[in-house]
């Protein structure tokens, strides 16, 4: 049985096992019928059209993992940023783990998305929000319609969330493959101000692919800092399916550092609903072998006086391939917009590939727009020069890789993840760098 029919058969089982009375019962029903519609994306789409998901499509994956899991605190340690005092939500094999996370807050509501849908004092939140940022694509649809388990996190007005909130995806390798659909869904209110760090992780090479879909949700003039961390092995799939929905004055910023997995596919989708918004998009993709990751980004500049950043690093080595797809909409409401977008990739390797489509759609006349890209490799020039100085030449092409990289690095904002990022770049490059930031 081929995986979308399996996933259409299997729905039935899974809505049988939840209430009718569920907020979302008829948005999961109408989702299947979509993803049931469309079914995966091929590469006859023109947003698909230099991604196979042919690879990863092809296992028999597990949809509702039984098997008790045993994992302990020691085993998921080097995953967290356990340098800095943070509230941890952790997922094992798609199930909540409380003995592993803390979530004991102060003032705002941190719980799980199973939890967020069965309670009357989150009814009102879970209808003005939930699914109101998604787009109706086929994955996003899929991940949908089998909504359960994910985060939920609402940030009440004027609240300044003093400690980051990590919310961190692990898979055992119990089954012989699995496929997780999270669900997270993110509002912060007024004035108010959160960071967050996200992370999916297998513990085995087993096979894993993981179809994530978070909405966040800025109201006036909240901020919110994201940070993706994606390093996971060689076996592990990862479609991520992001929606930002802004309102004026509001500010939120999304890293993406994209260093492991199979395939890695990150949909990131901004919408701009007010003025004197400001929306970061930023990424460092650092990959080799046969992996695959691609950058599918859109943002929405609806009303005037907004402005956008986007800023992509990528260095491909060996057979690997970077795909970056950024596309920029200017309504003609938006005027005085400043929309700045850049994709710069260094190819380490002849067999490495980069395909990089900057998309701008100007229909406002009073705007500052501009997009760059650029395909290379090293500076010779400065090779020669860090040579000549002594500099061992895997040394000097690293430093100078990491140079290349840096400006994405000054813009996180905090201390523990740029010393992480630092880290694993270094590993990456098979040198040591020697400093932290």
């Amino acid at each position: 049985m081929e995986l979308k029919d399996k996933l259409v058969s299997s729905f039935f089982a899974f809505e049988d096992h939840l209430e009718d009375a569920s907020p979302i019962h008829d948005i999961r029903n109408e989702a299947i019928k979509t993803f049931e519609q469309k079914g995966f994306p091929t590469k006859k789409e023109e947003a698909w059209k230099y991604t196979s998901l042919n690879s990863v499509l092809k296992h028999d994956y597990s949809l509702f993992p039984k098997t008790e899991n045993t994992i302990e605190y020691k085993d998921i340690k080097p995953y967290l940023i356990h340098d800095i005092d943070s509230y941890k939500i952790i997922f094992i094999d798609g199930k909540y783990s409380s003995h592993l996370s803390q979530t004991t807050h102060d003032g705002i509501d941190v719980c799980l998305m199973s939890a967020a849908l069965a309670k009357p004092k989150y009814r009102l939140v879970i209808e003005n929000y939930f699914n109101k940022a998604a787009t109706k694509d086929s994955l996003p649809s899929l991940n949908t319609a089998f909504s359960s388990e994910g985060a939920y996190i609402h940030i009440p007005k004027n609240k300044l969330v003093e400690k980051p909130i990590q919310i961190v995806h692990f898979s055992t390798g119990n089954e012989a493959a699995l496929m997780l659909q999270p669900r997270n869904l993110i509002v912060v209110d007024e004035n108010s101000h959160v960071q967050i760090i996200e992370r999916h992780q297998s513990l085995t090479d087993n096979p894993v692919l993981t179809n994530s879909v978070t909405e966040i949700f800025a109201n006036k003039r909240a901020i919110a800092d994201y940070y993706k961390i994606q390093n996971d092995n060689q076996n592990a799939s990862l479609i991520d399916n992001t929606f930002i929905k802004q309102k004026q004055e509001s500010h939120v910023s999304v890293h993406t550092f994209s260093f492991g997995g199979k395939l890695t596919r990150n949909n990131l989708n901004f919408y701009q609903n007010g003025e004197r918004i400001d929306s970061t998009l930023k990424g460092i993709t650092i990959i080799g072998d046969k992996q695959h990751v691609d950058h599918n980004t859109l943002v929405h500049h609806i009303e005037p006086n907004c402005e956008s950043h986007q800023d992509y690093k990528g260095i491909f080595g060996d057979s690997a391939t970077g795909v970056f797809n950024g596309q920029v909409v200017v309504e003609k409401e938006a005027q005085k917009t400043n929309a700045y977008q850049s994709n710069n990739n260094i190819l380490v390797s002849d067999k490495a590939t980069i395909n990089s489509k900057p998309q701008l759609e100007i229909f406002a006349d009073d705007v500052k727009c501009s997009h760059g890209c650029t395909i290379g490799q090293l500076d010779e020039s400065a090779m020669f020069y860090m040579r000549s100085r002594g500099i061992p030449e895997k040394e000097a092409r690293a430093l100078l890789m990491y140079a290349f990289s840096n400006n994405v690095l000054n813009s996180v904002k905090i201390p523990e993840i740029k010393q992480r990022i630092t880290k694993l770049i270094a590993k990456k490059l098979g040198v040591n760098i020697g400093f932290d930031l």
